[in-house]
């Protein structure tokens, strides 16, 4: 253009920069015609438009003339930048690009990090704090009186509204609630009745720890709706006060989890915490180790309190020692859907700096020094702080031995109440016990008391707070006098630690004998729970165990003794509150199931509970309340885990295959892996011809042939499913075995074998849906795309739950991407996202995910799908999940193919040789002539052609 550059701003007072330098454009109507031609963004405005805003009653008969003077003075005004201040046939024209005019660089910046949202949140906030930053004050004030102004400012306003909205959502995601909350609040008491604003501030609340004040403004902006307006809000509010509910909105670090921290004040500890900081800036494995109920957990979570990047890893409620990997992919929130768990944990906490803390090892002693002992030698970076009863023997750890609370001395009877107040024991009981029972604040004399009961119970922590608990029945004497009765049982001295942990047992007991023998058996039956039980499931045991009884006042019961922890609002997914048990309580519970000879009535209910759970998750999960059965069995894993293990230990034959027949929907769509273990163990015994006449059996082999297709093993899926058939004897378990048997045939790329299979299954069984979607996605495959959407129609129609719709959405995607119909492909796609996330249904979210990017490919996107494709690779690489990484990577050559990189015919040649790549039903590209590397050089390869493809920017 050869004109020097210029830039306009109008989102605040109107402001001209030539060459960087500020010009000054005096008076109202040259500064009005100014903004005028700006705000057009380089399109002519018609002169009569123009009269029409200087002059809206009347245009004088000079008003041509004094237009084009004003034109002429600001062309001066421009000086080098005259020329883009054009003058046309039809009118003016003032030429700037996005980056000259700031309203269309903060609009081009929101396009970008809306963008940039689905794969990097942290960017987008980025983007849209410079968008929100480019407004200065008050959008031309002095020109507002203008009509086209007038519109204008009102565009201007709502653009800062979507930019406010936009970023208080990527910031939220980005783990940057903080530092939006203010400007959400503020968008929200600008216009409460505007529902985005609405929505956005209870998101930003609830991720910055403040749920309940999120559900307030939720319930609040209802009321105001109603009376307001009248209506009801949108469907979206209602999802996200579930969400909230249940812990899903709150703060999602970026790849490793947020530590559980208690919320009390920690007294009387800080030399210890500071002394394990210090350690742990030198040493990589520190061992808080100590006798039950001492306070090393308490002191271990201070520590991960001030420490950055934590995971917290909770070993009480893990029995198994083989599930300690699955336990952490938990604690990290991963998914692990094949492969080795311990590697895939080991690559997410990788070689950054890192604290993982390991919590109650003691009970699983080997195989925690077998895990922390290749997570040290895998992450360099990494430091483990662990708490045991006994070190874990490994050559790198420091035993750091916590002692009970300091004592006041025999002395102390006549010192200050204000200094012996503050000895640490003393403190820890006074507060304890100001909750027992609030009051004015203590005498000399009864401090004495105090001083004599926390030297009685040596100052192990967990004993002050259960007998200060007791205030709540009965005064200090008799608090005291009671103890003294109950610690004379232990017919020795307290010096030694075995003592102090025998005084523990003989608090505990204590505080046990004093509940009524129904509250105790409540007690002895809840501790077979691994991870605590909900509100329903305490109240259920409650009544059994004791019928025509209040089930609520036994639970409350032990929750004031505190023998029992309510956790108001747990956050496991579903609301509501969470009863569990100090990990010291539960193993006492354990000891009286014994000694009361209750431990085989204690373990028939669990497994019965756990019976009763999979078959409710079974039947909700084919329904509109999908989301909430997801979220169920997501929350009980450990529970559910205790159970498999007492089946089997028992030889309940019967109640493992109920379990396992029930479990088909989270083994086929959640990457529940721990459960396709338990499928294809029981499938082992199945397979003996003594058992093939158990009315489960074919269930069994369906659901373990499922877990064969998911790991890969298309083989032995049609093993499985093939003698699951010979075996069925209902149409529901053959079901169970058509179904692997066809996605097993579609992997190998046996299309026709697959729609048989496929349409023989649909109608037999509750998933008649899933047929047809698997019909119409191997009928697309083969090439009949007519046919494929027919039968697609068919599955949509028979849908029941968002995962099944979610599916059908996929298999829609995949056909239009057949077609070329690249647009409706990506629409199809993100449906199948959105719904199959809402649903919980992972599996899903994988595979539409790869069929997105590839749209975006073949739309030219390539920047963003060569992201995608970055982040989707990880997650497959982080997960163990070759069969579908091969097939992402496939999808990825074709891309990269079309750049020109020479990486493609290697990735296609990785492909073509791996055992569990399933079949390329795209037929994409020729056959490859490059040698085949393995797996970790083809992800490596990978990883490089993107970067190096990848635009600078």
């Amino acid at each position: 253009m050869g004109a020097s550059p210029v830039r306009v701003e109008v989102l605040g007072p109107l402001r001209v920069l030539v060459d960087g330098a500020p010009v000054e454009v005096p008076g109202p109507k040259r500064r009005a015609v100014l903004a005028l031609l700006a705000l057009a963004e380089g399109r002519t405005v018609p002169v009569d438009d123009l009269l029409d805003a200087l002059w809206p009653d009347a245009v004088p008969d000079s008003g041509r003339q004094a237009l084009q003077t004003h034109v002429s003075r600001l062309r001066g005004h421009l000086g080098p930048a005259a020329a883009r201040l054009r003058t046309t046939e039809a009118g003016y024209r003032l030429d700037l690009g996005p980056d000259q005019l700031d309203v269309a660089q903060a609009r081009e910046l929101l396009d970008g990090a809306r963008a940039a949202a689905r794969h990097d949140p942290a960017d987008a906030a980025a983007r849209l704090w410079r968008a929100h930053a480019l407004w200065r004050g008050p959008v031309l004030p002095d020109l507002a009186g203008i009509g086209p102004i007038a519109t204008a400012v009102q565009g201007c306003a709502r653009l800062r509204q979507e930019i406010v909205d936009a970023l208080v959502t990527a910031a939220t995601d980005a783990g940057q609630g903080e530092r939006v909350a203010g400007l959400a609040a503020q968008a929200h008491a600008a216009d409460p009745l505007r529902e985005p604003a609405v929505l956005a501030h209870m998101r930003v609340l609830a991720a910055t720890g403040r749920a309940p004040q999120a559900l307030d403004v939720g319930r609040e902006y209802r009321r105001l709706l109603a009376e307001e307006t009248g209506l009801d809000p949108a469907p979206a509010l209602a999802e996200l006060e579930r969400d909230i509910a249940g812990g899903a909105a709150g703060p999602v670090p970026d790849r490793v989890a947020a530590p559980v921290l208690p919320t009390t004040r920690l007294i009387g500890r800080d030399g210890e915490v500071g002394a394990v900081h210090r350690l742990l800036a030198t040493e990589r494995l520190v061992t808080v180790v100590g006798p039950g109920g001492v306070g090393k957990t308490r002191v271990a979570t201070e520590v991960a309190r001030g420490s950055d990047a934590v995971t917290v890893l909770l070993l009480a409620p893990v029995t198994d020692q083989g599930a300690i990997p699955h336990a952490l992919a938990a604690a990290l929130r991963l998914t692990v859907a094949r492969g080795d768990v311990l590697a895939a944990c080991a690559a997410v906490l990788g070689d950054r700096p890192a604290l993982l803390v390991v919590d109650n090892c003691e009970h699983l002693l080997d195989a925690v020094r077998d895990t922390v002992g290749a997570l040290l030698s895998a992450c360099p970076r990494l430091s483990v702080l662990a708490t045991s009863r006994e070190p874990l023997g490994l050559p790198a750890e420091y035993a750091f031995r916590l002692a009970p609370l300091p004592l006041p001395g025999p002395d102390d009877a006549g010192a200050d109440p204000a200094a012996l107040a503050r000895v640490p024991s003393v403190a820890v009981f006074l507060e304890r016990a100001a909750r027992a029972r609030p009051g004015a604040a203590p005498t000399r004399e009864q401090l004495r008391t105090v001083a004599d009961i926390v030297r009685r119970l040596d100052g192990v922590p967990l004993a002050i707070e259960l007998a200060a608990g007791r205030l709540s029945s009965f005064s200090l004497a008799e608090l005291r006098a009671r103890l003294d009765r109950s610690l004379d049982l232990l017919g020795g001295g307290r010096a030694t630690g075995d003592a102090r942990h025998r005084t523990l047992r003989a608090t505990v007991e204590w505080s046990y004998l004093l509940l009524t023998d129904e509250q105790r058996r409540l007690f002895r039956q809840l501790s077979v729970f691994a991870d605590g039980v909900d509100l329903d499931t305490a109240e259920r045991l409650a009544a059994e165990l004791d019928p025509g009884s209040d089930p609520g006042s036994a639970l409350a019961r032990l929750v004031d003794a505190s023998m029992v922890e309510a956790d108001f609002g747990a956050a496991d997914g579903t609301g509501g509150t969470r009863y569990r048990m100090l990990e010291t309580l539960r193993a006492y519970g354990n000891d009286r199931l014994g000694a009361e000879g209750e431990q085989d009535a204690a373990a028939a209910r669990l497994i019965r509970w756990a019976v009763e759970l999979t078959a409710w998750f079974a039947a909700e999960v084919l329904t509109e309340r999908e989301p909430e059965a997801d979220a169920v069995l997501r929350r009980e894993p450990a529970n559910l885990r205790e159970a498999w293990r007492l089946a089997r230990g028992r030889g309940a034959l019967d109640e493992a295959a109920a379990m396992v027949a029930s479990l088909m929907d989270a083994v086929a769509y959640r990457d529940l892996v721990e459960f396709r273990g338990w499928a294809r163990e029981l499938a082992v015994e199945f397979a003996d011809a003594r058992l093939a006449a158990h009315p489960r059996a074919a269930a069994v082999l369906g659901v373990a042939a499922e877990a064969a297709y998911q790991s890969g093993d298309y083989a032995g899926a049609e093993r499985l499913a093939r003698a699951g058939l010979a075996l069925a004897t209902d149409e529901t378990a053959r079901s169970y075995c058509l179904l692997p048997l066809s996605v097993a045939a579609l992997a190998r790329g046996a299309h026709a074998e697959a729609a048989g299979h496929a349409l023989e299954a649909a109608g037999l069984g509750p998933r008649t849906s899933e047929s047809y979607g698997v019909a119409a996605l191997a009928t697309a495959y083969a090439g009949d795309l007519d046919r494929a959407r027919a039968l697609n129609e068919r599955a949509l129609a028979t849908a029941t739950s968002p995962m099944l719709c979610s599916w059908t959405a996929y298999v829609a995607g995949e056909i239009d991407n057949l077609g070329g119909r690249h647009e409706l492909a990506e629409a199809h796609y993100r449906e199948a996202l959105g719904l199959a996330r809402r649903s919980g249904a992972t599996f899903l979210v994988g595979v539409a995910t790869v069929g997105l990017l590839s749209v975006l490919a073949a739309a030219g996107r390539t920047d963003d799908a060569l992201r995608g494709y970055r982040d989707v690779v990880e997650y497959f690489a982080r997960t163990g999940n070759w069969t579908h990484l091969w097939a992402t990577l496939r999808d990825l050559a074709g891309l990269l193919d079309g750049l020109g990189d020479d990486a493609a015919a290697v990735l296609l040649a990785a492909a073509a040789a791996a055992p569990d790549a399933p079949a390329d039903d795209r037929g994409g590209g020729a056959g490859p002539t490059a040698p085949a590397p393995g797996r970790a050089e083809a992800l490596e390869l990978a990883r490089r052609a993107i970067g190096r493809n990848l635009s600078p920017t």
